[in-house]
């Protein structure tokens, strides 16, 4: 196989030979010690770049950078400059999307052509919608019961925020953090994940293109040790982290030790439900994209498919066979559909779930068990597993790969009981043509998003989160500018009695 390297386009190839340095007030420079650590193609295996790793130093340094930038350049900024540089940097992004389509494709292993039609064009919207907001961010007065007295609100950006994303989504995550903090005037020390970490420096020149003041935007590449540091640095003020349950239970301790404020999006195990009355062949194609969508490494994948009895054996079956010929294939090859494993930790995991629940009783009705060594890049194939029962860690536990556990229901209080049976409460869904039904499921499933007719939709605009051990807060939306805003109240006495 080729190296990755060797199909990049131009931009990519140019931004691969570069050092990647950390991003600390303003100016690209090594770690204080002068460590690196590697990130690699999934594709392939082979390596892709040296990077930065940020120690405690280096943290120390990029949260005083925030500070000073929020006191100074930064926070004397009006509202609509604000607005003016998040546009400034959607339009960089759109211009460079080509090249971060591929830079995405050769760290993370997702397609290419998926980066292009989503991801890259979601981040674009995102600083989009966000830069709308600074102008319309109004504080309030309040008519209150003592007599000559003025009582007022105003919105204050929440400081300095430890923003930690994960490797499914990199850039896109990336905009789900920053955005919403510019506009809300905080400065931030982003850390993207260590299988993932060139977007986001590549967006760190981007920051500093745009023209944003000194130290409001600082990233710091590095592992879960350098985000550990960052969440516990008495300097931060807001921690806002996307990832795996485990390590969110452990930054929701330490915040809340600190009086932190936080934000929190989890993992998921969402249930997708099909009633007797849905359009067979969509509920198919839309429970096979809402497991199998970036190989299943997605917090809001439908890993757990409940269909009525009656329509069983026809969706089984579809969804077999649509996973036997799912394209599965090297990220940067524009004919692949499903790329391969972020990691070969992450490959491990996966195999080592599908051992598992063939060893406990269920039938691995298509796909396969992985070879424990493979050759090459980290490739599993889309997985469907029948005869399940709620109790086998294949239908309890988030595997984060492309594997699928069916089960079917008899009626619709089954079905509740059934999809509400979890830890979890990110995402939901129905397939059903009546929507009374629909909504009367919307109202009884516990999860933070419901969809009906469809899988994982989403909008700047619209609430993303969950509930339960899926997270805490809200991503996206007025709700998750909120999130970076304090309100202050004043009063002022301006007739004493």
């Amino acid at each position: 196989m080729r190296s990755a390297s060797a199909v990049l386009g131009q931009e990519a190839a140019a931004f691969l030979a570069r050092p990647h340095l950390l991003y600390i007030d303003g100016h690209f420079v090594p770690a204080a010690d002068g460590k690196t650590f590697s990130t690699y193609d999934p594709s392939s295996s082979e390596h892709l770049a040296e990077v930065a790793y940020a120690g405690a130093a280096d943290v120390t340094a990029a949260v005083a950078a925030a500070r000073t930038a929020l006191d100074g350049d930064w926070g004397r900024l009006p509202a609509s400059a604000r607005g003016q540089l998040l546009a400034r940097l959607a339009d960089l992004i759109e211009r460079h999307a080509p090249e971060l389509a591929e830079l995405e494709a050769i760290d993370g292993g997702k397609p290419v052509v998926v980066n292009e039609a989503m991801d890259i064009p979601a981040a674009v919207e995102h600083f989009r919608y966000y830069s709308g907001w600074p102008s319309k961010l109004e504080g309030s007065t309040i008519p209150v019961m003592a007599p000559g007295t003025l009582c007022y609100t105003r919105l204050e950006p929440v400081g300095v925020c430890a923003q930690i994303i994960p490797w499914n989504f990199p850039l896109m995550m990336a905009a789900w953090k920053l955005a919403p903090a510019l506009a809300a005037g905080c400065t931030i020390v982003l850390k993207p994940a260590e299988q993932t970490p060139l977007t986001a420096l590549r967006l760190a020149e981007l920051v500093h293109e745009a023209g944003f003041p000194p130290g409001t935007v600082n990233v710091l590449t590095g592992d879960g040790t350098t985000g550990a540091e960052l969440v516990a640095h008495p300097g931060v003020d807001k921690v806002a982290f996307t990832g795996s349950t485990a390590v969110g239970r452990e930054i929701a301790a330490r915040a809340g030790a600190d009086f932190k404020r936080v934000t929190l999006e989890l993992g998921g195990k969402s249930p997708n439900i099909v009633l007797a009355d849905a359009d067979v062949k969509a509920a198919i194609a839309g429970a096979f994209d809402g497991i199998y969508f970036n190989s299943g490494q997605s917090c809001v994948a439908g890993s757990r498919l409940y269909v009525h009895r009656g329509l069983y054996d026809d969706v089984v079956a579809g969804l077999a066979a649509a996973a036997r010929q799912a394209p599965v294939g090297p990220a940067l090859d524009r004919s692949t559909g499903y790329g391969p494993l972020v990691s070969a930790e992450q490959y491990h995991r996966v195999r080592d779930y599908i051992e598992d629940g063939i060893a406990a009783g269920a039938t691995l009705l298509a796909g396969e068990v992985p070879p424990a060594e493979p050759a090459g890049g980290w490739f599993v194939r889309p997985v469907v597993f029948t005869e399940v029962n709620p109790d086998m860690r294949i239908s309890r536990e988030e595997i984060f790969g492309p594997v699928l556990v069916v089960a079917p229901f008899d009626d619709v209080d089954e079905a509740v009981t059934l999809a509400n049976d979890t830890a979890y409460g990110l995402a939901a869904g129905v397939w059903t043509r009546d929507l009374r039904q629909a909504h009367s499921l919307a109202a009884r499933v516990k999860a933070g998003m419901f969809y009906v007719n469809g899988w994982a939709l989403g909008d700047p605009a619209a609430p993303w989160g969950g509930m339960k051990a899926s997270g805490i807060g809200r991503e996206m939306g007025r709700a998750n500018l909120d999130a970076y805003l304090e309100v202050k109240t004043v009063w002022t006495v301006y007739d004493p009695q």
